[in-house]
């Protein structure tokens, strides 16, 4: 018969996938039991993960009954998402635990039909989630989720509502100006605007806030990573030479002002024939990896240069919500899973816990 330190013997050996660590490591274990044959814990996961449960649960029943005398399991999956260290000196967000910056070093990379898709995969797979447009130059996030004709609501005159569509809370300049005007501003107003729709929007209780950037290594971004808690920045980049050399800048920067890269997002790494389904790798290939090898960082996905993610986007019904079973919103989850468990394994922050101190002089 086995005792329960033989069990914990086999949880250290088993490898959770998303992660690379072992599940006894990661303290998710909860209320470990055996009875009567019958292995039963909770499983609490630090990301979300929720379409891939049973997959777990088949891994982890495989495993233990590997243990003579154990005949079956009943393990029971949840997430939460616990708030994670940024840089130093700044203080999380109020209403939002992890605030992750979508970037790629020139445009046309489509970084921000990326981002969407990894919002919205993150809040398929179970997540509480949040999308900041911080294209002030370009907005394109109101259209890409169906919500361009919407407009919040402000409670006080002070803050404002974010617009949820597809379980999605977000913001954007795009839905406080008119489609056809410029902006026609310099680097110190866009910033201020950039702050204000961080600071000002009522995000309420996210998990994740993924946070569109505008191409470059400019103004707005290098005001983001000195002023904003960024629990991270993804980079997205297509396989050419040229997008290659401008993501290196953009990583390169995220290091310099303390921001850890999560990982590297290769799109249009391959494009698919919609007629005979032929792929071909007309951006090159390779590319994404190479660079991943050259600063150790994790490339998180490749995605196919594929008509209807376009369609899909123009739409405003992205890949994932467009068709939430095809391949391509499989990679997108994925990639997000992968995303979501790289920032599981960071550092925490606990600052919330800690009393605040006041020295007064009396």
């Amino acid at each position: 018969m086995p005792d329960l330190q033989a069990i914990q013997h086999i949880l250290s050996q088993t490898i959770d996938p998303n992660t690379g660590k072992d599940y006894q490591s990661s303290r998710g274990v909860k209320n470990l039991k055996f009875e009567n044959g019958l292995v039963s814990f909770d499983l609490v996961l630090g990301y979300p993960a929720r379409s891939q449960h049973e997959v777990i649960r088949q891994q982890l029943d495989t495993a233990l009954k590997a243990v003579a005398g154990v005949t079956g399991s009943d393990i029971r999956i949840s997430t939460q998402v616990v708030a994670h260290a940024a840089q130093r000196g700044l203080q999380l967000h109020q209403g939002v635990r992890n605030m992750i910056a979508v970037a790629s070093g020139k445009g046309g990379v489509g970084k921000s039909t990326t981002a969407v898709n990894l919002a919205l995969a993150l809040a398929a797979e179970g997540a509480k989630v949040g999308l900041l447009d911080a294209d002030i130059y370009g907005p394109s996030q109101p259209t890409m989720m169906g919500v361009a004709d919407q407009q919040p609501s402000s409670p006080d005159n002070k803050h404002i509502e974010p617009i949820v569509n597809y379980g999605v809370q977000t913001m954007s300049i795009g839905f406080l100006i008119d489609t056809e005007q410029p902006m026609v501003w310099r680097g110190p107003m866009v910033t201020q605007a950039l702050t204000q729709l961080l600071n000002d929007t009522l995000w309420n209780d996210l998990d994740y806030l993924i946070i569109d950037l505008p191409p470059g290594t400019g103004d707005i971004q290098l005001t983001l990573s000195q002023k904003v808690p960024l629990t991270g920045a993804v980079i997205v980049t297509t396989p050419q030479d040229i997008a290659l050399l401008d993501a290196r800048k953009g990583l390169k920067m995220f290091e310099k002002v303390g921001v850890p890269i999560l990982g590297i997002v290769e799109n249009m790494s391959v494009h698919i024939c919609s007629n005979c389904g032929h792929a071909e790798p007309i951006f090159g290939e390779g590319g994404g990896a190479a660079m991943c090898k050259d600063y150790g960082v994790e490339l998180l996905g490749q995605l196919p240069l594929d008509l209807s993610i376009r369609l899909g986007a123009d739409a405003g019904k992205p890949s994932v919500v467009a068709d939430p079973d095809s391949a391509i919103s499989n990679t997108y989850k994925e990639v997000a899973r992968k995303l979501a468990a790289r920032v599981a394994i960071k550092a925490q922050d606990f600052s919330a816990k800690f009393p605040k101190i006041v020295i007064q002089n009396d």
